[in-house]
Parts: structure tokens; sequence; C-alpha cells
């Protein structure tokens, strides 16, 4: 019968033909120069003596990845066969062969096989890897080819390098897989049994000891279960007995050789001494204690006798009792007596078990089965909280200075908020301090037109009020009230509890403040207060503007209204009204439900924006005056510096060079007035004509001006007019932009 045509078959047409016949040519197989054979038919377009017919499609089964290349196609595909091997052994009277086993396994990706065999206990013999992976050539006279998958079946002897292997059996995945290929299996085989090794073991069963004795072999327990330790979370309840109380136990059962030990958990302030045990390390019995027993009662091997021959000091052996005569049963606690809810006798105090750790209950879950681990409250009920009250205040001194000498023995100074003074201490140009500009509410006539500026420092909750000096007021004006926080009106002065101080969320414009008895409106505030508190709209709700415009929607009604006023108050036609009027106007048609401190958050989002570049004559006057005040007169040597640098002779020098010079001369101009005033007399190629530029800021020899202080517009605030000058939050107010963003307006 015919082989089919499958890969690895030969198949023949003319006998004649020999195989050097076949064309051949040099290539590299893992890189290795060698002469390969190409399946080309020869003279006549007959097929040469050896040449394989390449089937037309691939005999594998679908699904099987044959189109890709075999190594992406059968990657981590192993073929696995059971094999054994006759050795002889010439030289040995107990046996004359060896059954040595082995596992075959034929890799798919690259046609290489490995073959490996198991290790054997005291076999005596170097076994692992018996060959490496690589591929083999078939026995001679085919030595030219390589094993293939086809070479493979069960029940069949197969040669590799002169030693012959048989095998018995493969894998599950190795059957199917030869199945889809076509190949028919041979049924399976037995290995046989190694003579040699049956003896051995018939021998070792036969065999009986010739004395009594026990076997005591402790060390595979130790072996298996050294270093693992169960948990348990226990409690011992002493509350029955005078003095007593309940105390939590830790027990550490060692599985390594069934020994417990009992920690205590000690509480803070316990008034117990602190000890490291318990219970020491060793077998706890069940029912102890159950007396005193004699020397030698308690043993686990008893000795009948020992005898050392003639000699009276040696001793060569013993003999042990196999009947256990008058031997004390003692039972010890094991490892299944301990579960959680369990009650265990520890040399009479009975201990509660509650809980166990994670590694206690994969154990018992995983020899014993046990799900249940529901723990049991260990831990005693609080004792009723006993509220500590102080005594009030003596009013020496501050509160929380009085208190700690109330606390311990040695008293000790208050701790302050390190925290929040770190985060909220003035640096560099931050301040962190809410000024507020305040007027004194009051019914004497005198102190009516008196202003207050009112700080408020963040980083310690302290507020200082000043008074600026006005000539002809009759007051002398400075510190008005140093630096201190200030309480609240209306607490008890001697109480055990903190007064509470005045915070910054409660200071807005518009807002009245009681500071020790003097009661101040806040008019107005500086540009820093402001920003701060819109950014911080979260604590100042009044600096919100979503707030704010939610409250102007609900007198939508008003809207027409509105329009019509602020028309009538803009006479030029110019969409925009000075602050006075527009404050004017919003608190007439509201009817006070918006606050100072709400208009001027609507005011500062719809303000006319300021020209941000002044003209050259105020810059060289303000530096004017900063140079004045300083005393600066130096300008002949930044010349001659600048003459120095100028190597062309162009009378002109970078700016960047100019402005470096001066801050290395010490120019008593701060960066961003310096900046301005470099950015005024630069050229297109930032260059800048050094003799004009010191010539300008030479007060001595070019004086110009000085600037007149600005006429601000007085702030009405009750109707009723401020007794100084208040610089007002904005000037002017695109009022048409904001009725057109809240009631959606528009121009008429």
């Amino acid at each position: 019968m015919a082989l089919p045509l499958l890969p690895g078959n030969s198949f023949n047409r003319n006998m004649g033909k020999e195989k050097f016949h076949k064309s051949q040519h040099w290539g590299f197989c893992n890189n290795v120069r060698m002469l390969v054979s190409e399946d080309k038919p020869g003279i006549g377009g007959e097929l040469l003596l050896g040449q394989k017919i390449k089937p037309k499609y691939s005999v594998f089964p679908k699904g099987m990845g044959i189109d890709s290349p075999s190594w992406v196609a059968f990657d981590k595909q192993v073929l696995s066969f059971d094999a054994y091997l006759e050795d002889e052994v010439p030289d040995k009277s107990q046996e004359n062969y060896r059954i040595r086993r082995y596992k075959i396994y034929f890799y798919l990706e690259d046609d290489t096989v490995e073959v490996n065999e198991p290790v054997l206990k005291n076999s005596g013999l170097p076994q692992g890897i018996f060959i490496r992976r690589h591929r083999i050539s078939l026995p001679p006279p085919d030595e030219d080819q390589f094993y293939t998958v086809y070479h493979f079946n069960v029940n069949i002897d197969i040669v590799f390098y002169g030693r012959t292997f048989k095998i018995y059996d493969c894998d599950a995945f190795t059957k199917t897989f030869l199945r889809k290929i076509g190949v028919k299996l041979n049924p399976p085989g037995q290995c046989p049994e190694d003579p040699y090794m049956k003896t051995r073991r018939e021998k070792l069963d036969f065999t009986e000891p010739l004395r009594p004795y026990e076997s005591s072999d402790t060390l595979k327990q130790f072996l298996e279960y050294d270093r693992k330790v169960l948990r348990f979370f226990c409690v011992w309840d002493d509350s029955g007995s005078e003095f007593g109380d309940r105390r939590e136990l830790i027990l550490h059962y060692f599985l390594s050789d069934d020994t417990i030990e009992i920690k205590e958990v000690l509480p803070h302030n316990s008034g117990r001494d602190a000890m490291s045990l318990f219970l020491r390390r060793r077998k706890l019995p069940k029912y102890g204690p159950s007396g005193v027993y004699q020397p030698g009662q308690l043993t686990d091997q008893t000795v009948l006798n020992v005898y050392g021959g003639y000699s009276e000091n040696r001793v060569y052996g013993y003999l042990l009792d196999k009947y256990k005569l008058e031997k004390l049963d003692q039972e010890f606690y094991k490892d299944a007596d301990l579960s959680i809810g369990t009650t265990i006798n520890v040399w009479g105090r009975k201990v509660l078990l509650c809980d166990c750790d994670d590694f206690t209950k994969t154990y018992y879950r995983t020899k014993y089965g046990i799900e249940n681990f529901t723990s049991i409250p260990c831990k005693a009920p609080p004792p009723p909280k006993i509220e500590r009250k102080f005594p009030p205040y003596t009013g020496f001194g501050s509160e929380e200075d009085s208190l700690r000498s109330c606390i311990g023995l040695m008293p000790t100074p208050p701790q302050r908020n390190f925290k929040k003074f770190m985060d909220f201490d003035s640096f560099g140009s931050i301040s962190n301090t809410l000024r507020f500009f305040a007027k004194l509410i009051t019914h004497k006539c005198a102190d009516v037109e008196r202003m207050f500026v009112i700080s408020y420092f963040l980083s310690d909750d302290t507020i200082s009020v000043f008074e600026p000096i006005e000539r002809n007021s009759g007051y002398s004006g400075g510190m008005f009230l140093k630096r201190v926080r200030v309480k609240k009106p209306g607490q008890k002065v001697f109480k055990s509890e903190f007064s509470e101080y005045i915070k910054a969320e409660e200071l807005y414009v518009g807002a009245k403040v009681n500071v020790n008895g003097y009661l101040f409106l806040l008019v107005n505030a500086d540009e820093y207060t402001l920003n701060f508190m819109e950014k911080n709209s979260d604590k100042f709700p009044l600096s919100n503007f979503e707030l704010v415009v939610q409250k102007l929607k609900e007198e939508e009604s008003k809207s027409r209204e509105l329009m019509q006023v602020f028309a009538a108050a803009d006479c030029m036609h110019t969409k925009m009204v000075d602050f006075n009027t527009f404050r004017e106007i919003m608190m007439n048609l509201t009817v006070g439900k918006l606050t100072d401190q709400e208009v001027i958050t609507i005011a500062r989002r719809y303000r006319v924006p300021e020209d941000p570049c002044p003209h050259v004559n105020v810059l060289v006057a303000q530096a004017h005056e900063q140079l004045k005040k300083n005393a600066f007169e130096n300008f002949e040597r930044l010349i001659a510096s600048c003459v120095y640098q100028d190597r062309e002779k162009k009378k002109v020098l970078p700016s960047k060079d100019i402005k470096r010079l001066c801050k290395s001369s010490r120019l008593p101009l701060n960066e961003d007035l310096l900046g301005s005033l470099l950015s005024r007399f630069e050229d297109s190629e930032k260059q800048i004509n050094y003799e004009s530029f010191f010539c300008a800021l030479n007060w001595r020899v070019n004086p110009v001006p000085e600037l007149e202080m600005v006429s601000y517009i007085k702030e009405r605030c009750k109707e009723e007019w401020l007794g100084m000058p208040s610089p007002i939050p904005v000037k002017c107010i695109y009022y048409l932009n904001l009725l057109k963003d809240v009631f959606g307006l528009e121009e008429e």
C-alpha cells in the first residue's frame, strides 16, 4: 500500500536513480554552512531518488496557523513522549540490566528534540538533561535528514545517537495533535519495572527491627513548618475576682513543635509591670495544673535497662519499654483544638480565642476546610468618659496661657499654629494682611470725621487699628490699637471655655466691627484685600460674583427701570458712569438687598480699564522723586561707565546692558519703574542713547515739575460725605455690559 503524499514520505518514481543525482548548493542553517539539496526535477522532468513532493495544500488541520511561519504558528507547542531505555550492567551480580525512564520533547517550531531523565531519589546516577535541545539526524544510511513529527508514534523504537529508546506513551496534547495531522496512533504500552529496584523495595518491606523501639522523627515536621506560627487574639476575663479586670492576650502556636507562647497586650497607663511573656513557650496541657510529678514520670520514652558489657563506665546501647507500663498519659493542645470562640485552659485561667490573623485563616481553610472566621469583640467597652472641667479664667495673662497651668504640673507656653503662620506670613510683595478704611460710629460730633485703617493679619488672626495723622484735627493720630486678637462682644470674661475672636470672614466693606467697645464701619478696602477676597470667594461669599448676580436676577422686574436710570445718569452717552453714581443707583433700586461689598464686586468686574502706559514726563517725575529721597547724584560715573563699554563710539548701548549697569550701581529705582523708563527711551533696535537717558534722570541739571496729588472723588457712604478723601475701588463702570450679561438688555 503506497504512503500518502505527506511531508516526510519519499516518492520515488525511478528506483535506478541515486541520491547523488540531486541538484545541490551551499546554504546556511542555524548559522552553519552546509550542503543543501534542492527538490527540483531531474532530466526528463522525473523526480530523483530521495526527493519529496510538496503538497499543494497544507496537510495540517485548519486553525493551526500553517499559513504563518512555523516558528510563529507552533510557538510554545511541544510534543511530550514517555520512553525508557534498557541500560546494560555487565560488572554487577545483583542486576544484568537497568530500566531508565526518559521524557522526549519534540518542539514543533523548529523540529528540535530534547531528552530529559526525571530525577530518581537515591539512584546514584547523573540525571537531568540527557540530550540537549537540537535537531537530531536520522540513523544511517539517512544521516543527511533530520527527525520530523512524522517519525514519532506510540509503542515504537527510536534511535538517538546509537541508543534505542522505546516510546510507550504520550500526553493528551500530543495524541490530539498527531491525530489531526493524520498519524494513526498505536495503542500505548507499559514500561517494565526495574528488577533491582523491585528487589530492593521487597527487601525493605520485609525488614523488621531487631529490638523494640519507637520512631520519634520530628525533623520532618520541623522542616515543613519551621517559622510558621498561628496567631490568635484572645482575652482572659478576670473581672470576677477582686481587683481583676479583662486582660488582652496574643497566643502564638508554633507548628514546628506544637508549642504555645502567650504575650500580654498592656494598654497605656495600665499600672502593670511590662513582662516579656505571659506564658513562656512550651507545650500546654489541656487539664493543668494536675499536680506535681516525680522526675521521670513525664517522659516520651521509657528505658528498660542500660548495659555496657564487661565495662562499668561505658554504655554501648539501651532498650526501650515497648508496652509503656505505668506511663502517664497527658494530653496537650494541638492546632485542631484551637478555633475562634473556643475557651482553652491556660493553667487554670479561662482564655477565650476571639480572632486570628490572615495566615491562620488560610491554614485552617486549607487543612480543615473551615470557612467561618467570625471574630468576637475582645475589647472591653470603653469606660464612661469623664468630662474634664477647668477652672474659670483668672484674668491674668491670656486664656491659653492660663489653661496651660491647669493641664500639667510644669506649665509650658501655649503652642501656636505654626503651619498657618508659615502659610500666611508676609514675604516679598505678598503681605497676607487685609486692610480696610473704617469710620468711627459715635454720637460725638468731634469723632464723626475721624478715619482709621484696620489691618487684619492672616498669620495669627490679630488686628491692629491705625489713625492717619491729619493736621488741625485736634487728634494726634498714630497707633489706635496695637496688634492683638480682638474678642467678639457679649462674652463672659471669667469662664472656663475659650472666647471667640473676630475672624477674617466677618470683615467686608459695609460691615460694622466692634473693637473693644469702639464701633467701626468698614467703608473701603485696598486692592490686595479685594483681590484676596475674590480669590477665596468660598470663605468670602460677598465677593463671589456668581452669588451676587443671582441676587440681581431676582430684581429682573426692575430691569427696564434700571436701564432708564443709567441712561439718564449718562448724559454724554459714554455707556459708563462713575462709581458713586453706580453705587447710589444699585442701592436705591435693590432697596438694601446688596451690601457695599457686593456692589464693589460688580463694579470691579465691569470697570473701565485705566491707561496702563503713563506719559514719559510722569515716569521721569516719579524717578526724580525717588532719587531725591535717596540723594543719588552719581550720574557722571554712570555715563563714564557707558562710554567705556561703548567700543564703537555710537553713544548707544543695548537696553539690557544699561539695566545691568543701573542695578550694579545701585540706582534707587524699583524694577517696574526702571523697566518702563528703559522701554520709553529705546529705539526700534532696542538701543538707548545713554547720555540723553541719564541726563533726563539727573534731577539737579534737568528738574521737572513735581507731581500733583490726585484728587480722589470723595466716597459717599450712608448719604454722608466722609471728612477725608479716600481712594475709590474703581473710577468708571460699563453699565451696559452689566445689563446685557445679567438681564439680556440691549441698547435702545
